[in-house]
């Protein structure tokens, strides 16, 4: 049998939003659809909560995945309002094949500056082995980084209107 390999993604952001507004994104589904372009969710902010998003599915197939979107799924372990959460036996369902998983979602937000912005800091992780596991992180990889750049663009967005309305 083949050794698992530590899988991990990491991806910060300077977010112009206090903390808690930046954690509150990650959690309503309104803005989940917004900035993520999540289809449906139902997240549980508290520790044991559920959290479980899902996304339309794409039209082309990744080669080695197959269709992306499907859903995202697992349990709120530890949830610090206003700063972080983690997510553990986190599962990705795809829309053709297998799932992947488990796996765990941390997300960090600290106040920056004058507490008006927040440096975001997401970190996806799992033990995996073979062409799936490694597809699915490389993609994630640049899935974070666009998805952190929307949020920004969102909360920017946000603040135009708050400011103009």
């Amino acid at each position: 049998m083949a050794q698992a390999t530590r899988l991990d993604v990491t991806r910060t952001e300077l977010i112009q939003a206090p903390p808690a507004r930046v954690l509150a994104a990650f959690f309503d589904g309104k803005d989940l659809a917004d900035w993520w372009q999540v289809t449906r969710s139902v997240t549980v902010a508290r520790p044991l909560g559920t959290y479980a998003i899902e996304w339309e599915s794409t039209d082309f197939k990744d080669e080695v995945l197959g269709r992306l979107g499907g859903t995202f799924h697992g349990t709120i372990i530890d949830y610090r309002p206003n700063g972080a959460f983690f997510i553990g036996e986190a599962y990705w369902q795809p829309p053709d094949g297998e799932p992947l998983g488990p796996m765990a979602l941390e997300v960090h937000c600290r106040p920056h500056g004058n507490g008006r912005s927040t440096m975001l800091t997401v970190r996806q992780s799992a033990e995996g082995e073979g062409p799936r596991w490694g597809r699915y992180f490389e993609i994630m990889s640049r899935g974070w980084e666009f998805a952190l750049l929307d949020m920004k663009a969102f909360m920017e967005r946000e603040s135009l209107r708050t400011k103009t309305g």
